[in-house]
């Protein structure tokens, strides 16, 4: 299986990204040389998905701290800590962005007896191997689900879950592309995921370009489709995961498991081990970050709602692990009870 596109590359010293937001009438591949650049990709959505934004983090930290002039290990160690609050603060929520600064960390201390200048290539090869793995990673969640679908299912999914979210092939996405390698037949429901569209300009991209029949819907007609049977499973994507099962994930998220629930449909997350959150109890303890309204009052600049409309903006929802019926994962899937069998993936 083959993508015609990377959305995250290192070139050389820099960083490229296809910048999500162009998407899908403008295919744009941006250059970023600096921290900076890669906390304001990260905070516009211009890459985005759990997965991506922890690449793009690792790389975004080594770009950091690549011309620091520090004296002693300490002193580089400081500057450090500071890049990856800083890095952190682009998006709360998703758990791989502060899963892989802090991987990239601990080598850091594995390695702190180095020259500083050979800790900068660890970090630089850190960043590329947290990438490379993330593609194994994708490509195993995708075969690991693909055995869950029927032939000809009628698949919902939500928000964007493919390649674009990730280092390849993506986590939800990777389940129905895998499926459709093995000529299962299916058919994918897209929901269009408000109030950016990630469902509509994105997902639909990746679909079409992978050849696989979609129709896209509107948000709140995925219940009415529940109901008349023209829905056999749902597949989402995960930001973070407690130790309990409980689920963030793209506003709307929630609803979707309700319905599903009481429709009796299988509910499915697939996610890489990365976005568990063991220490973590349950999603009460998560931060769900909050956007700029005029997401809601706009679409693409032009306003829908009158002048000086207040508008309350969650880009996530958390959903109670009783809903969900499993955890596709690169080990495997993960069943209830799922406060034990979460732990016990993980080893």
């Amino acid at each position: 299986m083959k993508q015609s596109y990377q959305s995250i590359t290192w070139q050389d010293d820099h960083l490229v990204i296809l910048d999500q937001t162009q998407l899908p009438h403008r295919e744009i591949y941006s250059e970023i040389h600096t921290i900076g650049q890669v906390w304001d990709a990260i905070k516009k959505m211009k890459v985005r998905g759990a997965p991506a934004i922890g690449i793009a983090a690792a790389y975004g930290l080594y770009l950091g701290v690549r011309e620091l002039d520090a004296k002693n290990f300490t002193s580089f160690n400081v500057e450090i800590d500071r890049w990856i609050e800083y890095l952190e603060s682009s998006r709360p929520t998703a758990v791989n962005l502060s899963w892989a600064l802090q991987r990239i960390k601990t080598t850091v201390f594995a390695n702190k007896d180095k020259d500083l200048e050979e800790i900068k290539e660890v970090i630089l090869n850190t960043a590329k191997t947290i990438h490379d793995e993330d593609k194994r990673t994708c490509k195993a969640i995708g075969e690991n689900g693909a055995g869950l679908v029927e032939k000809k299912a009628r698949i919902l999914t939500h928000c964007n879950t493919g390649g674009l979210a990730t280092g390849a092939y993506g986590t939800a996405l990777s389940v129905i592309l895998h499926a459709w390698e093995k000529d299962q037949e299916i058919q994918v429901w897209v929901d269009e995921t408000r109030p950016l569209l990630q469902g509509a300009r994105l997902t639909t991209w990746e679909l079409q370009k992978a050849e696989i029949p979609f129709r896209l819907i509107t948000d709140s007609m995925a219940g009415h489709l529940m109901k008349t049977g023209k829905v056999d499973m749902v597949i989402v994507g995960a930001d973070r995961v407690t130790a309990n099962g409980d689920t963030a994930n793209k506003i709307g998220t929630y609803s979707l498991a309700v319905l599903a629930s009481e429709n009796d449909i299988p509910f499915y997350v697939a996610l890489p081990l990365s976005t568990f959150d063991i220490n973590t109890e349950s999603g009460d303890e998560i931060e769900i970050e909050e956007r700029d309204g005029e997401e809601v009052t706009h679409i693409n600049g032009s306003p829908m709602a009158p002048k000086k409309t207040e508008a309350y903006n969650l880009a996530f929802d958390i959903t109670p692990g009783k809903y969900i019926t499993g955890f596709i994962t690169e080990e495997g899937i993960v069943k209830p009870d799922f406060k034990k069998n979460i732990k016990k993936i993980l080893g």
